[in-house]
């Protein structure tokens, strides 16, 4: 790499690590089975709550450590204040060269310019928009199209800011999730309905906290842990993952177990069974998830949202067991009927702080700086206005440098791959009398 290269490596890893600082700041779909393959590379597309790489890293996580599929692979291309139309108008210059095989779009809070909703003004540019975005990816050869209705804005803090409701722009943003579906519908992709299933959240989450349970985000747009995990939930439901993590069963009597291809069992004695576990549970960590309540909490959601029951499902079965048993899982004990654990526990719901938090945290960390190394890059490739595969032999320096943003990209992305490796772990099961 020449002294320009290094230069640049340089100033985007600065960037990256101040970014990693403030990563945790206040700042349903319809398919038909997975619709993932082993290798794909899914290109998350969006405007600021994108750029925010929120829902964009769980959609990461979940997909690199849950293995809906194998050696799947992400790139966030979010970028703040944009709308359908802008992204398409930069599509050649940023998306292109990665050749993405999946693709989600969560665009509409920008298009609808934060006013009532106009055919001319608003529907208009954004129905071509969203409509040259599905085409442009069947062009680039894009397997799976998700086209996501816009979220919502909070009905709480959207309302201190001047001018429009936020009962009135949510409808504006109901009416562009409408064309959205209507334009999935004809290009015959998959619709995420993000709106839908945001609106019945906030309602309900605000009906148990208050008003000020922010699942619009304190600003009323941009939401913090708790909505985007809602965005995520929607977008990893409509690319068909279906939630089954691992199964383990125990026979107490026999003390016996087995589990599935991705649970190695390594030993089992006195109640004791020793793990060795290639996909992990979804892990809800961050620094404000022991704080009831609170809409930084990502846990704090998940009394409004089945993300467990549907996406996050890793299953202890206990069989021929009386009375009470107490399970160990990690540092946490809990005591369940021995027909309740007959009929089966989600182990990731009930033991949040469990052993596979340590490794998931790592993982968040180096996902993080993924994500947090593309926003830039998305910015200097579109300002060199060229694509790699148009380069010609003498694109000279502009050319070298799009192509060694790529490839560090993609050697950051096999790092990310890299890091979820096997955790070992044991669940103890022992009489509670």
């Amino acid at each position: 790499m020449n002294t320009r290269l290094k230069l640049l490596a340089l100033t985007l890893a600065v960037g990256v690590c101040l970014s990693w600082s403030a990563a945790w700041s206040p700042a349903l779909a319809q398919n038909s089975g997975l619709l993932l393959r082993d290798g794909d590379l899914t290109a998350i597309c969006g405007d600021s709550i994108t750029e925010q790489k929120i829902y964009s890293m769980f959609i990461e996580e979940y997909l690199l450590a849950c293995q809906p599929a194998a050696k799947l692979q992400t790139v966030q291309f979010g970028w703040g204040g944009e709308t359908a139309p802008g992204f398409l108008r930069r599509m050649d210059r940023n998306v292109t060269d990665y050749h993405p095989t999946v693709a989600t779009t969560f665009y509409g809070m920008n298009d609808g310019g934060y006013r009532a909703y106009d055919e001319n003004a608003q529907g208009k540019a954004y129905r071509e928009g969203t409509l040259g975005i599905v085409k442009k990816f069947k062009e680039l050869g894009v397997r799976v199209i998700v086209v996501g209705s816009p979220g919502v804005v909070d009905s709480d803090a959207f309302n201190k800011r001047p001018n429009t409701p936020a009962a009135v722009y949510n409808e504006t943003l109901k009416v562009l999730g409408d064309i959205a579906r209507e334009i999935a519908d004809s290009e015959g992709v998959t619709f995420a309905d993000v709106h839908t299933l945001m609106m019945d959240v906030m309602a309900k989450a605000k009906a148990k906290y208050g008003a000020e349970y922010h699942v619009g985000g304190p600003d009323g747009v941009h939401p913090a842990a708790n909505g985007h995990l809602v965005i995520a939930y929607a977008f990893l439901k409509a690319l068909g993952c279906d939630g089954n993590i691992g199964a383990i069963t125990y026979d107490f009597g026999a003390g016996r177990a087995t589990a599935d291809r991705a649970q190695n069992i390594i030993a089992a004695t006195d109640g004791e069974i020793q793990v060795e576990s290639t996909r992990y549970p979804f892990c809800f960590i961050g620094p404000d998830v022991h704080k009831p309540g609170h809409p930084f909490n990502v846990r704090s959601i998940l009394e409004f949202l089945p993300f467990n029951e549907d996406l996050n499902r890793y299953t202890l079965t206990v069989k021929n067991a009386r009375g009470d048993l107490k399970v160990t899982w990690g540092k946490e004990s809990k005591v369940f009927p021995a027909d309740t654990l007959a009929k089966g526990i989600n182990l990731a719901a009930e033991f949040p702080d469990n052993p596979f938090a340590e490794a998931f945290t790592k993982l968040d960390y180096i996902v993080r700086q993924q994500q947090y190394f593309e926003t830039p890059i998305m910015r200097l490739i579109a300002a060199n206005a060229t694509t790699i595969s148009a380069l010609p032999d003498e694109a000279g320096p502009l050319g070298e440098v799009n192509k060694s943003l790529l490839d560090y990209n993609a050697r950051l992305r096999q790092l990310v791959a890299a890091s979820v490796k096997p955790v070992t772990h044991t669940i103890k099961i022992e009489s509670a009398d």
